[in-house]
């Protein structure tokens, strides 16, 4: 079984040798969020298959109503960014820090 898995190893290592720069930059992407341990645990928990509480429903049922009744009228995306102090053009020029 080891054997395999160096082999499998092997074969990734010659793989990614082949790959673009921009190509190489997405597999090490794709292989942080496979490694990362909270990734991890959002892909492996369980679905929720909780029933819905009557509470949960009424508060369902009463945004609903409310955006049916002011529709048009809910905050815009520029509006929510600015209560955090940011603008559509940070968010253009962000850096990607992850």
């Amino acid at each position: 079984m080891a054997n395999d898995s160096q082999s499998e190893k092997r074969q990734a290592h010659e793989l990614i040798e082949r790959l673009a720069p921009s190509q190489v930059a997405a597999v090490v992407g794709l292989l942080e969020v496979m490694l990362d341990p909270v990734s991890r645990a959002i892909a492996n928990a369980p679905i929720d298959d909780e029933p819905e509480t009557d509470e949960e429903k009424q508060a369902v049922a009463k945004s609903k109503t409310w955006f049916a009744r002011n529709a048009g009228q809910g905050a815009s995306h520029e509006d929510v960014l600015a209560e955090f102090g940011v603008t559509p053009e940070d968010l253009r020029n962000r850096k990607d820090t992850a």
